[in-house]
Protein backbone atom coordinates (compact mmCIF):
# COMPACT_ATOMS: atom_id res chain seq x y z
CA UNK A 1 0.00 0.00 0.00
CA UNK A 2 2.91 1.83 0.65
CA UNK A 3 3.98 1.76 -2.87
CA UNK A 4 0.99 2.64 -4.13
CA UNK A 5 0.77 5.85 -1.91
CA UNK A 6 4.23 7.04 -3.06
CA UNK A 7 3.24 6.18 -6.87
CA UNK A 8 0.50 8.34 -6.33
CA UNK A 9 2.23 11.55 -4.50
CA UNK A 10 4.74 11.49 -7.20
CA UNK A 11 2.29 11.67 -10.14
CA UNK A 12 0.30 14.64 -8.72
CA UNK A 13 4.23 16.51 -7.87
CA UNK A 14 4.91 15.37 -11.58
CA UNK A 15 1.65 16.90 -12.87
CA UNK A 16 1.57 20.74 -12.65
CA UNK A 17 5.72 20.32 -13.28
CA UNK A 18 4.67 18.65 -16.82
CA UNK A 19 1.75 21.68 -17.26
CA UNK A 20 3.95 23.88 -17.21
CA UNK A 21 6.44 22.18 -19.50
CA UNK A 22 4.00 21.83 -21.75
CA UNK A 23 2.62 25.55 -21.61
CA UNK A 24 6.24 27.02 -21.78
CA UNK A 25 6.94 24.77 -24.78
CA UNK A 26 4.30 26.43 -26.59
CA UNK A 27 5.03 29.49 -26.07
CA UNK A 28 8.94 29.26 -27.22
CA UNK A 29 7.80 27.24 -30.37
CA UNK A 30 5.54 29.81 -30.97
CA UNK A 31 8.12 32.19 -31.12
CA UNK A 32 10.41 30.02 -33.19
CA UNK A 33 7.37 29.36 -35.64
CA UNK A 34 6.71 32.97 -36.03
CA UNK A 35 10.42 34.07 -36.25
CA UNK A 36 10.59 30.83 -39.38
CA UNK A 37 7.78 33.21 -40.77
CA UNK A 38 9.49 36.76 -40.38
CA UNK A 39 6.68 37.71 -38.61
CA UNK A 40 8.53 39.80 -35.78
CA UNK A 41 5.80 41.40 -34.59
CA UNK A 42 3.82 38.01 -33.42
CA UNK A 43 7.36 36.49 -32.07
CA UNK A 44 7.43 40.00 -29.86
CA UNK A 45 4.29 38.98 -28.32
CA UNK A 46 6.10 36.42 -26.61
CA UNK A 47 8.74 38.45 -24.84
CA UNK A 48 8.89 39.34 -21.03
CA UNK A 49 8.03 43.64 -20.91
CA UNK A 50 12.27 43.65 -20.09
CA UNK A 51 12.61 42.61 -23.55
CA UNK A 52 10.51 44.75 -25.00
CA UNK A 53 11.68 47.74 -23.03
CA UNK A 54 15.11 46.83 -24.25
CA UNK A 55 14.45 46.68 -27.79
CA UNK A 56 11.15 48.79 -28.14
CA UNK A 57 9.91 47.65 -31.60
CA UNK A 58 9.57 44.21 -32.94
CA UNK A 59 11.52 45.67 -35.77
CA UNK A 60 14.54 45.64 -33.48
CA UNK A 61 13.63 42.72 -31.91
CA UNK A 62 13.72 41.01 -35.21
CA UNK A 63 16.62 42.69 -36.30
CA UNK A 64 19.07 41.90 -33.70
CA UNK A 65 17.65 38.47 -33.65
CA UNK A 66 18.21 37.70 -36.92
CA UNK A 67 21.28 39.52 -37.03
CA UNK A 68 23.00 37.93 -33.95
CA UNK A 69 21.41 34.77 -33.94
CA UNK A 70 20.95 32.77 -36.99
CA UNK A 71 20.53 29.45 -35.28
CA UNK A 72 17.38 30.75 -33.06
CA UNK A 73 15.88 32.82 -36.23
CA UNK A 74 15.99 29.46 -38.94
CA UNK A 75 16.66 26.90 -36.89
CA UNK A 76 17.04 23.52 -39.17
CA UNK A 77 15.96 21.52 -36.03
CA UNK A 78 14.50 21.90 -32.48
CA UNK A 79 14.82 19.46 -29.42
CA UNK A 80 13.16 20.34 -25.97
CA UNK A 81 15.28 19.43 -22.91
CA UNK A 82 14.29 19.15 -19.81
CA UNK A 83 12.92 22.42 -17.64
CA UNK A 84 14.48 23.64 -15.15
CA UNK A 85 13.47 25.05 -11.43
CA UNK A 86 15.69 27.09 -9.21
CA UNK A 87 14.62 29.14 -6.73
CA UNK A 88 11.47 30.08 -8.87
CA UNK A 89 13.44 30.89 -11.56
CA UNK A 90 12.43 28.19 -14.85
CA UNK A 91 14.70 28.32 -17.69
CA UNK A 92 14.10 25.58 -20.52
CA UNK A 93 17.18 24.19 -22.19
CA UNK A 94 16.22 23.97 -26.51
CA UNK A 95 19.14 22.10 -28.80
CA UNK A 96 18.55 23.65 -31.66
CA UNK A 97 20.18 22.80 -35.31
CA UNK A 98 21.54 25.68 -37.30
CA UNK A 99 21.48 25.82 -41.58
CA UNK A 100 25.03 24.34 -41.25
CA UNK A 101 24.52 21.83 -38.88
CA UNK A 102 26.06 23.05 -35.75
CA UNK A 103 24.28 22.31 -32.32
CA UNK A 104 23.61 24.95 -30.11
CA UNK A 105 21.84 25.14 -26.64
CA UNK A 106 19.01 27.89 -26.35
CA UNK A 107 19.02 28.31 -22.67
CA UNK A 108 15.34 30.08 -22.29
CA UNK A 109 14.67 32.37 -19.21
CA UNK A 110 10.59 32.32 -18.45
CA UNK A 111 8.55 33.83 -16.65
CA UNK A 112 4.76 34.54 -15.66
CA UNK A 113 3.29 37.61 -15.90
CA UNK A 114 -0.28 38.00 -15.52
CA UNK A 115 -0.89 34.23 -15.55
CA UNK A 116 0.95 33.41 -18.63
CA UNK A 117 4.36 32.52 -19.52
CA UNK A 118 6.89 34.76 -21.60
CA UNK A 119 10.80 34.81 -23.09
CA UNK A 120 12.31 37.48 -20.14
CA UNK A 121 16.06 36.39 -21.84
CA UNK A 122 17.35 33.50 -24.37
CA UNK A 123 21.37 32.64 -23.32
CA UNK A 124 23.21 30.66 -26.53
CA UNK A 125 25.91 28.15 -26.33
CA UNK A 126 27.52 26.13 -28.81
CA UNK A 127 26.80 22.55 -27.97
CA UNK A 128 29.72 20.14 -27.42
CA UNK A 129 28.32 17.39 -28.93
CA UNK A 130 26.36 16.48 -32.18
CA UNK A 131 22.42 15.86 -31.65
CA UNK A 132 23.52 15.88 -27.66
Amino acid sequence: MRIVSAIIAFVLMVMPVQAQQDEIKSVISGQIQSFLKDDFATAFTYAAPNIKQMFGTPERFGQMVSNGYPMVHRPSEVTFQDLVENEGTFTQDVLLRDVQGLYYVARYTMVMIDGEWQISGVQVLQSAGVGA
